[in-house]
């Protein structure tokens, strides 16, 4: 009986479909909101989520003060030496050239299949159910995605270290133009849609606080990729192809919120909060010369009880 079980696990390995499931979006833009739902954007456990004025965050109990965003990630970015970006200086521009780059490319407008922590079953479950099967075998599905995914990234010259630098770069960037209120700035950072989002946040925020202070302690205590997707925009050109990488970020952070007398009415700047962001970046795959911008932002778990599971 086990010896049957393990050669059909060898069978799902094998015959998993890798490249008809990386196609699910195929078809015209007008189809995607018919076809997937956006992952909810109005409420961010995170320093970011003060912005707009929404309540504050639940701190977990215990000697420091952590933000409950997600689970913490494995591996850390190394370095020596610790430095901080505020709102206190004006935010660095983004390297990026626009022009007709920005008028030919536009997001598909979703996150394709969000990222959600894998459920976690018991052993027995796993192995000696018909459920704990077909659960082993969506997971297997799971990671053959995210896996092909990233190998078609990678034949145009994707490497993950450079990328991590340039995707918290692109994290510290827009984290200082939501402080500072820049529109116009953020809208060549992010995606059409996610724009919008942003822009009612910083309204609501501005209603609420004069202004903010945020800072970011760098260097990232760790970044990691939780899942990556491709999304085809043209049934006959399999081709054209957009990619989302969903990234987690840890990182030190400090805010604090003023009203128009520049009382101090949220927050600490003097106190280091650990947090947790989960951040969809995306980019075209047929245009030369397209960058990363963020497309959306997942909402965090409430009960980080197991670590996160790529996929």
């Amino acid at each position: 009986m086990s010896f049957r079980r393990l050669l059909t696990v060898h069978k799902l390995y094998r015959s998993a479909p890798i490249q008809d499931s990386s196609f699910h979006l195929v078809g015209s833009c007008r189809s995607y909101s018919n076809a997937l739902v956006d992952a909810p954007t109005s409420k961010f456990h995170s320093i970011s989520s003060l912005y707009n004025g929404s309540k504050p965050c639940r701190w977990m109990p215990g000697g420091s003060s952590i933000i409950r965003c997600t689970m913490v990630a494995s591996s850390l970015l190394s370095t020596t030496n610790t430095r901080s970006s505020s709102t206190q200086t004006q935010a660095p521009p983004q390297a990026r050239s626009m022009g007709a780059v920005r008028l030919s490319v536009l997001s598909p407008g979703i996150i394709y299949e969000p990222y959600a922590p894998r459920q976690k079953l018991p052993f027995w479950k796993r192995w000696f159910t018909k459920s704990g099967w077909q659960q082993t075998k969506a997971d297997i599905i799971i990671e053959l995605k995210s896996a092909y995914a990233i190998a078609k990234l990678r034949k145009t010259g994707y490497s993950k270290q450079k990328f991590y630098v340039e995707a918290f770069d692109l994290y510290k960037e827009i984290n200082i133009m939501l402080a500072n209120g820049d529109k116009n700035s953020l809208r060549k950072a992010v995606t059409e849609k996610m724009f919008s989002t942003l822009k009612n946040e910083i309204k609501q925020r501005e209603a609420r606080w004069s202004a903010v202070h945020w800072e970011l302690i760098e260097p990232a205590i760790s970044i990691r990729t939780l899942r990556a997707r491709l999304i085809g925009v043209d049934p006959k050109d399999l081709s054209k192809l957009f990619i989302q990488l969903t990234l987690e970020f840890l990182s030190k952070q400090k805010f604090e919120a003023y009203d128009s007398k520049g009382a101090v009415v949220a927050g600490d700047k003097n106190k280091e909060v650990l947090v947790r962001d989960i951040w969809v970046f995306e980019k075209s795959m047929f245009h030369k010369g397209a960058f990363w911008r963020l497309c959306g932002r997942i909402p965090v778990q409430a009960n980080p009880a197991n670590p996160p599971k790529s996929g």
